[in-house]
Parts: structure tokens; C-alpha cells; sequence
């Protein structure tokens, strides 16, 4: 048992500073599968050894995609890892052979975790659901499905499931990004209604938007060159622009 402070240090570095130099990586097993188990930041962390030990020390994980799919909560879009956990989410979900249930469930859920993302996390995740169905277009039954629900109270989905293959999402449809077409930041708005459209095969390159932060955000609206907008269609005249304002008799705006 470590704090949490200290498991956050080690899983930081473990990937690159650790497990190269050791004669033997598998016997990291127990250490990173039981980080993985403990949820939040720590669990995120140890994805990225974990998947060092799968890809080229043959670590079979019975329940990794449930585990990762039981990662995805409210706090996924804000924290600090962000960027590290979609990196590798991306790597795990690129395989063609996943069922389209499993797949399906993830875009699912960061679809309905996004109704209350930041805009900087909006801009990534979109592209990032666009290349899921790329990758696997069984699944954009979600996208074409005239009959969907009307209303989120009629949505199959279950959203507590656990288990991705009994949250009902193939049944289900993206009325969340629908949602997200009307959306107060013109450029999140632009990105969902790509889904509107039919996808292009080449996929969008998602990495340089994984460490998009509001500040760069903002700074890249704050230099737009905006046009004037005219504001009053008539001059203003005295305190309250009435006509005949009693007020403009004693008091002027210069």
C-alpha cells in the first residue's frame, strides 16, 4: 500500500524510466493491475504501463475494456491527465476487431459526459467519436437512425451500466451531439455538425488537440480580427433613450 502521492509519482515515470531498464517488466503485473483497480487519477496512470505490458510483454487482461469503459466519468474532461488517458484510449480502441457493442458504448458515453465538457475538451473528443466510426462504421447506426428517441427519458441507453454489453447503446442514437450542434462556442458547434454530413475515410488527427487548454482557447479568440457590429440603430440620446427623456434636459452622456 502506497499514498496516493507516492503512486502518482511512480506511475508517472514507470512507462519510460522504469520498465525499459528491468530484466523482467512482467513483474510489474500484480503492481499496475492493482493501481489500475484502485480508480480516478491512479487508475488512469497505470493505463500507460499496462499497456507496455500488453503490447509487448503479451499481459492478458480478462476485463481491461469493462475497467476502461468504467473510467470514463464526469471528471475524464478536466483533469489533468487528460490528454495522456485519450492518447491511449485512442490506441486501444483502434483495433478493427473490437465487437461494435463495446465501441459503440464508449461513443455513447463520451457522448453524454460531453453535454458538460469544457469547449477545449469539446473540440477534441468530437473529432475523437468521428474516427471511432470510422474505424468501425457498424456502428453508425447511432448517427442514421430516423426513429431514435425524442427526448432522454425515451434513450435506451443505461447509463450505470457497468458492463458495455448490457448498456442497450446500438440501440440508442446521438442526440447528445445533436445537442451540441447548438452549442454557445461557434467552433464546437462547427466540429458536431460534421456528423450531419457523411465522413470522410482519411481519420482527424486528434493529437494536436489532446493538450488544448482554455487559456490557448481564449488567446486564439482574442486575436480574431472582428468586424464592427453595429449595436443601436438610432444614436442614444439622454439616460434611458427615450424621446422626449426629462432626464436629457439636466443630464448629458459626454
Amino acid at each position: 500500500q502506497l499514498p496516493t502521492g507516492l503512486y502518482k509519482k511512480v506511475l508517472v515515470i514507470l512507462h519510460d524510466s522504469i520498465l525499459p531498464y528491468m530484466n523482467e517488466p512482467t513483474l510489474m503485473i500484480d503492481f499496475l493491475t492493482v493501481a489500475y483497480g484502485i480508480g480516478g487519477a491512479i487508475s488512469l496512470l497505470a493505463l500507460n504501463g499496462l499497456f507496455i505490458l500488453i503490447h509487448q510483454h503479451n499481459l492478458e487482461y480478462p476485463d481491461f475494456y469493462k475497467k476502461l469503459y468504467s473510467l470514463l466519468d464526469p471528471s475524464i474532461y478536466h483533469v489533468k491527465y487528460r490528454a495522456r488517458f485519450f492518447h491511449l484510449a485512442d490506441l486501444f480502441l483502434s483495433s478493427s476487431h473490437l465487437p461494435a457493442y463495446l465501441v459503440a458504448a464508449f461513443i455513447k458515453r463520451l457522448s453524454r459526459l460531453a453535454l458538460t465538457a469544457p469547449p477545449e475538451a469539446l473540440l477534441m473528443v468530437i473529432p475523437f467519436i468521428c474516427n471511432l466510426f470510422r474505424r468501425h462504421p457498424a456502428c453508425k447506426v447511432l448517427v442514421h437512425r430516423p426513429n431514435g428517441p425524442e427526448d432522454m427519458s425515451e434513450d435506451p441507453y443505461i447509463m450505470e451500466e457497468e458492463e458495455p454489453s448490457a448498456s442497450r447503446a446500438l440501440e440508442s442514437c446521438l442526440w447528445e451531439i445533436q445537442s451540441l450542434q447548438n452549442h454557445y462556442h461557434p467552433d464546437v458547434a462547427k466540429a458536431a455538425a460534421v456528423l450531419n454530413q457523411s465522413l470522410s475515410e482519411i481519420e482527424d488527427d486528434v493529437s494536436g488537440l489532446l493538450e488544448l487548454s482554455a487559456y490557448e482557447l481564449f488567446d486564439r479568440e482574442v486575436k480574431k480580427n472582428a468586424a464592427d457590429v453595429p449595436l443601436e440603430f438610432e444614436q442614444i440620446r439622454g439616460l434611458f433613450g427615450k424621446k422626449n427623456d426629462i432626464f436629457a434636459e439636466h443630464f448629458t452622456l459626454d
